[in-house]
């Protein structure tokens, strides 16, 4: 089954490339192109039903309004449609806002189109939210910091107990930080990915949250790794 994609950028030359990115694959759909988010939204209110998008590739820096305010808009508006940044910046003050806005993944513009195409499958058949590795990393980063800082002003050194994850819980949740797929973390932890993809339900579920991106989020916020 094809995937259904819109497509939110300020310039025509990055919609027409991605465009045609997607299209060359044979798994996607473009049912919408906007120019920004407000474009975006207009449109969606009077797209029919049945091309309603699966996933919406969202730039950030647009005029009229930005992507965080139309991921924040679109996720409250149009809840079945996973919003993926597409941007050029990879600063930790624009991740996050894309990510408390709601957005479902977190990809850079300068993946290749094979990567792009590859993860956007992926998220469709398993529900894991798309992390550039820089992304991922960068994320990382930011989690183990945000923990020396608070153990450093606590002196808890010890295993924090965080919504009750398990030991293997919080082993998987490190390995969603750094960008894995569900396969990944099954043959790195000898388990299937069936299994994996269990665990990170059971995750999302104790974190009260409903996407790879969300769970980053929230790990960063309460030092949870």
């Amino acid at each position: 089954m094809a995937i259904k994609v819109a497509i939110i950028d300020d310039k025509a030359s990055n919609r027409n490339i991605l465009k045609d990115k997607l299209l060359r694959q044979g798994h996607f759909i473009i049912t919408l192109v906007a120019e920004d988010g407000e474009d975006f939204l207009q449109k969606m209110k009077s797209l029919p039903a049945e091309k309603i998008p699966d996933v919406a590739l969202m730039d950030l820096e647009m005029p009229h309004m930005d992507g965080v305010d139309a991921i924040a808009a679109g996720s409250a508006l149009f809840p079945s449609v996973k919003f993926v940044v597409l941007s050029i910046f990879d600063d930790e003050e624009k991740i996050f806002k894309a990510i408390k806005a709601g957005a479902f993944g977190y990809l850079l513009k300068d993946e290749s189109a094979e990567n792009i195409t590859d993860v956007l499958w992926q998220m469709h058949e398993s529900g894991a939210g798309p992390i550039s590795p820089g992304i991922a990393h960068k994320i990382l980063q930011l989690v183990q910091n945000n923990v020396i800082t608070l153990q450093q002003k606590t002196g808890d050194t010890g295993t924090k107990t965080f919504f009750d994850l398990t030991s293997r819980e919080r082993e998987i949740l490190q390995l969603l930080v750094e960008g894995l797929s569900y396969k990944e973390i099954g043959n790195h932890l000898d388990i299937s990915a069936n299994t994996a993809k269990k665990h990170v339900i059971n995750i999302y579920n104790k974190l009260h949250v409903n996407s790879r991106a969300q769970a980053l989020h929230l790990a960063y916020q309460k030092g949870l790794l």
